[in-house]
């Protein structure tokens, strides 16, 4: 059985210290990771999805050679990493000078900062690049210029992006595809699933996203444990979604998730995205009869102290929190706390265990964890 742990200095209170974060990210995981523990988060790692490179894939080598062929009138850089993949495939198939001349023949546009960094170290510049680094303004600026009868390259990202390039075929483009790396199944599936499971038991506090196809993939694997309902509900409510971006938020929008996401699609600004919205959401200062106290996912940080509760605890201490000094049953705490219908929830006696434990946890502050004899337990608090 896990027990709480008090952390003395000079463990760091940080913005996130109390909260746990899923982390589905495969490409830049461990800087994900380190943002946020640098936060004081504590991080379950479950990559949905494996970056698969293609530089000798048959598909990108007949996309290139496309380009080559024909010269694009227009090409579309989506991301950084997949536009330099490309040209190093390139280089390997000894190719790479021509596409580069191919390239800068044609108007190229850049979805955002990272892939005209990326144009740019190759010499390259591009006449349209969107502040907003949609791919919707892509493609608005695209459209407004008569494509009919032209040829475009798009760079893909990991994905097809069948929306966009059928937006540009209806405009009478000719369109190449060029696929430089795919998304494949996970290393461990079974971590996946983990995550999923933990979700629904609302053990993590945050999910923060940076792909549509790592939320497809995460939700399906949720599915194979036959918790895909339970996940969406959780994420609908107590589990804060935060993307990269609206494009990469889509796949939770679709289905009645409501998301939030930064204005710059940077690492740095989703971390600050989520630390925001969960300190709005999650943390509550209280002052009880033994001192302030300021709860803060499963933490209690009680001056330069921090005590680390369990999830079942930690939810028991929330719920009696939202309402100081109110007594709530045994039946309320129930419905509050255990996840799932009624008929699946455990007996009252599981509400008294959990009691027990969060005293156990809160030490010296136990005590504020009062027993309304026949009635249930409140939250002793100061006015």
């Amino acid at each position: 059985m896990r027990t709480a742990t008090a952390v003395e200095p000079p463990w760091p209170q940080g913005p996130l210290t109390g909260f746990t974060v899923g982390v589905t990210a495969d490409r830049r995981r461990d800087e994900l990771r380190a943002l946020l523990e640098r936060r004081g988060a504590a991080v379950v790692g479950a990559p949905a999805l494996r970056m698969v490179p293609l530089c000798d894939d048959a598909l990108l080598y007949e996309a290139t050679e496309a380009c080559l062929a024909g010269g694009p009138d227009y090409v579309v850089a989506t991301t950084g990493v997949g536009w330099r993949g490309w040209m190093s495939a390139a280089e390997g198939w000894g190719t790479a000078g021509r596409l580069v001349a191919a390239c800068g023949d044609a108007v190229l546009v850049s979805r955002g900062s990272k892939a005209a960094g990326a144009l740019r170290a190759c010499g390259l510049r591009e006449a349209y690049a969107p502040e907003s680094e949609a791919l919707d303004d892509v493609l608005a600026w695209l459209l407004a210029r008569g494509l009919r009868g032209r040829r475009i390259a798009v760079q893909e990202h990991g994905a097809p992006l069948p929306e966009f390039t059928a937006a540009l075929r209806d405009a009478g483009a000719v369109v190449i595809e060029v696929p430089v790396y795919r998304w494949g199944p996970p290393e461990d599936p079974a971590a996946v699933r983990r995550l999923a499971e933990q979700t629904a038991r609302r053990e993590i506090h945050a999910l923060p996203f940076t792909s549509a196809p790592a939320i497809e993939a995460f939700l399906d694997a949720a599915g194979s444990a036959g918790r895909r309902a339970e996940v969406l509900d959780a994420l609908r409510g107590d589990v804060l979604p935060v993307c990269i971006g609206p494009i990469c938020a889509r796949p939770l929008l679709s289905a009645g998730v409501p998301c939030v996401w930064p204005e710059r699609g940077r690492l740095g600004s989703l971390v600050r995205t989520l630390s925001r919205e969960l300190a709005d959401r999650c943390r509550q200062e209280l002052d009880t009869p033994a001192g302030p106290l300021v709860l803060q996912g499963s933490a209690v940080l009680a001056g330069s102290r921090t005590l680390l509760l369990p999830p079942l605890p930690a939810a028991v201490l929330r719920a009696l929190a939202e309402r100081p000094g109110t007594v709530l049953s045994r039946t309320e705490l129930l419905r509050r706390v255990w996840s799932g219908p009624p008929g699946q929830r455990p007996e009252e006696h599981a509400v008294e265990a959990a009691v027990a434990r969060l005293r156990t946890g809160l030490g010296p502050y136990g005590h504020l964890v009062r027993t309304v004899t026949k009635r249930g337990y409140r939250l002793a608090t100061t006015p």
